[in-house]
């Protein structure tokens, strides 16, 4: 197992409403780009950034009831990729037992956001779907892949506050205006 950062979120170019979650080698050169939907990549960022919401997003909640239950999650890998689908596991150490949780791996790493644990990737999966790079870059800085490009890879980084900007875009064409409201508030909140 090769233990991962996460780099950063940007926008999909491909997928609609769908960004990338950039995970780079801790101390290396390799990044593995994961796509993952609006709300996961929201959860991530809200927790990068330390802002709470005015009622708990769904990874919260996960994290206090098993936090509540005595558990703590030692660490996630994301472990297999399938028909362009990526596979996770979660660790769990509970007072009595310890479990493997299958779980997506945007789920995975929202959690281990929250519980400052370690997340890794399989070092097979990490030759099969990801991105070499010349430079051990910075989260300042990017360089350009040298290994071949893969379909997972996306143009520019997105800022928190551009991500929620997106998506009040995205819920006011679809007319969710509950959301779009509530979106709206997080970015006064963000702005300050």
């Amino acid at each position: 197992m090769v233990e991962m950062e996460i780099f950063g979120l940007t926008t999909s170019t491909r997928t609609t409403s769908a960004y990338a979650l950039i995970l780079i080698e801790a101390g290396g050169n390799r990044r593995l780009p994961i796509i993952i939907g609006a709300y996961e990549a929201q959860s991530i960022a809200l927790q990068m950034e330390q802002i709470k919401p005015p009622r708990p997003m769904t990874h919260d909640l996960t994290m206090q009831i098993i936090t509540d239950l005595g558990g703590q999650i030692e660490y996630v890998v994301v472990h297999h990729l399938k028909e362009g689908t990526y596979y996770a596991n979660i660790s769990i150490k509970g007072p009595i037992s310890h479990h493997k949780v299958d779980a997506r791996p945007s789920d995975a790493i929202a959690l281990a956001v929250r519980f400052s644990c370690p997340i890794y990737v399989d070092e097979l999966l990490l030759e099969e779907a990801g991105v070499e790079h010349e430079d051990n870059p910075t989260k300042e800085g990017h360089t350009n892949p040298t290994k071949k490009p893969n379909k997972h890879t996306t143009e520019e980084e997105k800022s928190p506050l551009e991500l929620l900007h997106e998506q009040l875009q995205i819920a006011i064409e679809t007319e969710n205006y509950e959301k779009a409201a509530s979106l709206r508030d997080q970015i006064q909140r963000l702005k300050g």
